[in-house]
């Protein structure tokens, strides 16, 4: 894909959407490997966050280190769906909210700093909506990342991304306050100016080399997956988005998760639970392409390399997004302070 006729603004969607530079000017030392300036980049980099191209510049976490979340759905009366959906966005732990080719048809994420919260917030959508949500909590993933290589027309996992991790190589970590503070400043994304990571540790009331390190830490560890620019992929031409589900026996999961994570067109591989009775399917899967005819063909041949048609399946297509944003791990008191530290 030509996400950009200029060159320089091809390379800075692309290259840097993981190792986004930990130095005091980030925007800076990008601008000297692309042959421009900083206010060239912090320019691009702000005018794509206000057209919807890029979501921010910032940390992707990885699903269960330093908070909790779910996948969610709710089977929703065609006519009641963009009110229904409205009132799922309003809600700050909801990150992702889209529509579904399905009967449960509104899927959402929903992150919170500990289980309670979560509970709370999913307990909340099902009694403000009057429809009882289908919960589908992550039991392990395989390969999470959405770096999107735009060269591609069924992009290959990202050439830049972090190496696949086993089920069995989930962080564990233990935040401090200060962490916390870190977490709630990087959640709305690097601001544009010359030094940003000196803003997010005004915010967080820490030192600047106290915030870089600690995202070189989190880096190392996996805590976060990748930071950089986080693209949309539909405002770039990636509107084919299939979630590919699979029923498939327990003690088979983990083998078959790892070989589709090494699939090219995987961007998202994960197992979750079931919700018997009325949710099947354990083994999940994104694939996302330029259209529907491109993705179905990936899909075809990944079934066919993994006998995974001997399983019973379902294939549901996104057809709008609602919300698409960085998750919300802070604590309500945690993201007060940083916003107050940073005004």
């Amino acid at each position: 894909m030509n996400a950009a006729a200029d060159p320089r603004e091809a390379r800075l969607l692309n290259e840097f959407q993981h190792g986004f530079p930990l130095v005091r000017e980030p925007f800076g030392a990008i601008a000297g490997m692309l042959g421009t300036d900083a206010d060239w980049v912090r320019t691009r980099l702000a005018r794509w966050q206000h057209d919807g191209r890029v979501s921010r510049v910032g940390a992707v976490f990885r699903p269960g280190a330093i908070g909790v979340s779910t996948l969610a759905a709710l089977a929703v009366p065609p006519d009641e769906l963009d009110r229904v959906a409205a009132m799922v966005s309003a809600r700050p732990e909801v990150n992702h909210n889209y529509e579904r080719e399905h009967r449960h048809n509104l899927w959402f994420v929903a992150t919170a700093p500990d289980r309670a919260a979560l509970d709370a917030a999913i307990a909340a959508i099902g009694r403000d909506t009057g429809l009882p949500p289908l919960v589908l909590p992550l039991v392990a993933d395989y390969w999470i990342d959405l770096g999107f290589d735009l060269g591609d027309d069924l992009h290959a996992p990202h050439a830049n991304g972090a190496a696949r991790a086993s089920p069995r190589q989930r962080p564990d970590v233990e935040l401090d306050a200060a962490d916390r503070r870190v977490v709630a400043a990087l959640e709305p994304g690097l601001p544009f100016v010359p030094a940003p990571y000196a803003a997010i540790a005004r915010a967080a009331d820490v030192a600047e080399a106290d915030v870089i390190a600690r995202l070189a830490a989190w880096l190392a560890k996996g805590v976060v997956k990748r930071f950089g620019v986080v693209v949309r992929h539909r405002a770039l031409g990636y509107t084919a988005n299939a979630m590919c589900v699979w029923d498939v026996p327990d003690a088979e999961a983990d083998a078959l998760g790892a070989v589709l994570a090494h699939e090219p067109g995987v961007t998202l591989c994960y197992r979750r639970a079931r919700a018997l009775p009325a949710w099947r399917y354990n083994l999940f899967c994104m694939l996302h392409g330029r259209d529907r005819a491109t993705v179905d063909a990936r899909r075809r041949e990944i079934l066919a390399a993994h006998g995974l048609d001997r399983f019973a399946s379902a294939v549901l297509y996104s057809r709008r997004a609602f919300k698409q944003c960085g998750a919300r791990y802070a604590r309500p008191d945690v993201a007060a302070t940083s916003a107050a530290l940073a005004a």
